[in-house]
C-alpha cells in the first residue's frame, strides 16, 4: 500500500495498479476500518478500483499524523483479515430490443444469438469495483469475454434510466437518464439511487451483483417505464 497527498486536506491510498476482486476487497476493508476507527477526523471516503481517497478535517489532524495512523491500522487489519465477499444484490432485467436497442447488434457482432447474450450476461456474479460518473452508477465486472464490446463510436444524447449496458468487460445500470455510449441490452425497473432512502443506493464497492431475466409484464409490474 502507498499513501500520497491529494490536496491540502486529502490523501490517497493505492493498493495496486490493476482491477481485481481481491484488490477491491482490500479497498472495501480499508474503508470500513478507517470509517470505524478514524471517523471523527474524516469528511469523506471515496473508494475506487484499487485506491481509496481519504478527505479529512484539517482542524482535527494533518497528513503526517493521519497517514501514520492509517498505515498502522491497515497493516493490522490486513494481518487479521478474512475474505470480504460483500453483499449479494440481485437485479431484475427486461432483456429485449424494446429496452435494449443494442442487443441484436451485439449478438451479430459476437456471432451469438440474442438469447445467448442474455444467458451469458445473467449467468455470473459481478463485482462492484467503483461508483461514479453519476450518483448510483456502479461499475461492475467482469462480463464474459464472448459478450465484451467497445463503447459506441457515437454516444447517445440520452440513455433511459435503468438501462443495462456493456462497455469493454464492464457492465452497469444507468441510475438516471443521461448521455452514454455503452451497448444497451435491457432495462432494470428498480431504482439505483434515491436520496430519500438510507443508504441512497442498493450497493457499494466490494458488493456482488447478479442479474436475472424478467418479461415485459413483470418489468411493468415492478415499476418499469417504456
Amino acid at each position: 500500500m502507498k499513501i500520497v497527498p491529494a490536496g491540502e486536506n486529502a490523501l490517497i491510498l493505492y493498493f495496486a495498479d490493476h482491477m481485481d476482486p481481491e484488490v477491491s476487497a482490500r479497498v472495501r476493508r480499508a474503508e470500513q476500518v478507517l470509517e470505524r476507527e478514524l471517523g471523527k477526523y474524516l469528511i469523506d471516503l471515496v473508494p475506487s478500483y484499487a485506491s481509496l481517497l481519504v478527505i479529512y478535517d484539517l482542524y482535527r489532524t494533518d497528513f503526517d499524523a493521519l497517514s501514520a495512523e492509517t498505515s498502522a491500522l491497515l497493516t493490522s487489519a490486513e494481518a487479521t483479515a478474512a475474505s470480504g465477499a460483500g453483499n449479494l444484490i440481485e437485479l431484475p432485467v427486461y432483456y429485449d430490443s424494446e429496452t435494449g436497442p443494442d442487443l441484436d447488434a451485439l449478438a451479430r457482432r459476437t456471432g451469438l444469438s440474442p438469447e445467448d447474450v442474455v444467458t451469458l450476461h445473467q449467468n455470473r456474479e459481478y463485482h462492484v469495483y467503483a461508483i461514479g460518473f453519476a450518483p448510483g452508477f456502479a461499475y461492475l465486472g467482469a462480463v464474459d469475454d464472448r459478450i465484451a464490446a467497445p463503447r459506441l463510436a457515437t454516444p447517445r444524447p440520452k440513455v433511459e434510466q435503468g438501462s443495462v449496458g456493456i462497455a469493454g468487460r464492464q457492465t452497469a445500470v444507468y441510475p438516471s437518464a443521461s448521455p452514454g455510449g455503452w451497448n444497451l441490452i435491457g432495462r432494470c425497473p428498480l431504482p439505483m439511487f434515491n436520496l430519500l432512502e438510507t443508504p441512497p443506493m442498493p450497493m457499494r464497492v466490494g458488493d456482488r451483483v447478479r442479474f436475472y431475466a424478467i418479461n415485459r409484464e413483470q418489468y411493468l409490474e415492478l415499476g418499469g417505464v417504456l
